[in-house]
């Protein structure tokens, strides 16, 4: 019973997360335009100038926000965060709620992921 209990309220909890900020597309668009995202990843996001950078545009914003996250982390925490020297020093200054915030506006973007079935 406790069990059960104890795995309802953290599966709700889980839920509660993005209640506490409501993630603001446009504070995200300003955020990227400042951050010049577009020198690496291209117009709009969607056209990286190496083949090395990923195309942004549409991804799933959860994915986009865990990404810029373990960027943030960096080495601090092997089993979390993600080791890149340009992407790492880009996101030092952004908040979680930056964060969120330039998720929900690149997965707000026409992208061209192709899905196979």
């Amino acid at each position: 019973m406790k069990f059960a209990l104890m795995t309802a309220v953290l599966l709700s909890s889980i839920g509660l997360v993005n209640v506490t900020h409501a993630a603001s597309v446009d504070k995200g668009k300003a955020l990227v335009e400042k951050a010049n995202c577009a020198s690496c990843h291209g117009a709009g996001l969607n056209a990286p100038i190496m083949p090395v950078y990923p195309k942004l545009a549409g991804q799933y914003p959860d994915y986009l926000y865990y990404a810029l996250k373990a960027y943030k982390v960096g080495n601090s925490n092997a089993q979390y965060g993600r080791n890149n020297a340009i992407m790492g020093s880009q996101v030092q200054a952004y908040s979680d709620a930056d964060l969120q915030d330039i998720s929900a506006y690149i997965a707000s973007l026409p992208g061209n992921f192709v899905i196979k079935k």
